[in-house]
């Protein structure tokens, strides 16, 4: 009995754990970081002691839904690496249509609050890191194969994603359902390899991403 008990309890808990957070990441992303706890289970269906039970405090599941988001685009990546051949179609691919990168990108634009746990955070930032080699790796690819211009880098993309995903974000809902596609398209037309206006300055390295990070994290303490 109690061997057959337990799975199912563990079965019972993973579900509450990932309700908890799918309608925490929803409630979130819609009304902001600071909805009470009280809202969170409701739309997760479970009681507030269970809620609690699973995340003690605000900081746990932001998180917990930082660490599954990462780890979600993560597999979406290297699904995508491992069933396209083509490395332009791969990066391609990745960008238009892994759905929880656009998450990922808009979650850690919700507050202070949530940057400043997914930046303490060793599991997501080891996410963020490998992300972003998996990125650069798509587009040494590329260009490998002459697909792509050769004056840019992951580091770039990284930092054109931020900015347009950013924009999305504060948009209408109207404008904001295809936008992130559109902009996104455009961006990888100008990324094919033909005679183009060369770029000024150098490529942004995943070096200088971090500094940019650690950046906005030292201006979000001042304002606190």
């Amino acid at each position: 009995m109690t061997t057959d008990a337990t799975p199912r309890l563990r079965a019972d808990a993973r579900r509450n754990r990932d309700r908890i957070i799918a309608a925490a990441r929803a409630v979130f992303t819609e009304h902001g970081t600071e909805v009470p706890m009280e809202e969170i289970a409701r739309a997760a269906g479970v009681g507030i002691g269970t809620l609690y039970r699973r995340f003690p405090d605000r900081e746990s599941l932001l998180g917990a839904i930082g660490r599954d988001a990462f780890q979600q685009v993560l597999d979406e990546a290297r699904a995508i690496g491992d069933r396209e051949s083509d490395p332009w179609r791969a990066l391609c691919d990745f960008l238009l249509r892994a759905a929880n990168l656009r998450t990922v990108v808009r979650f850690s634009m919700l507050s202070q609050r949530a940057r400043a746990i997914l930046a303490a955070d060793p599991e997501v930032e080891q996410a963020r890191e490998e992300l972003l080699e998996i990125l650069d790796g798509m587009v040494r690819a590329a260009q490998a194969n002459g697909s792509m211009r050769p004056d840019v880098s992951g580091g770039d993309l990284g930092m054109i994603l931020s900015i347009v995903l950013q924009g999305v974000h504060i948009a209408p809902d109207d404008i904001r359902q295809d936008a992130s596609a559109r902009y996104l398209t455009l961006m990888l037309d100008g990324l094919q390899a033909r005679p183009g206006t060369p770029l000024p300055g150098r490529p942004v390295t995943i070096a200088d991403i971090a500094l940019v990070r650690h950046s906005a994290a030292v201006a979000d303490e001042q304002t606190v």
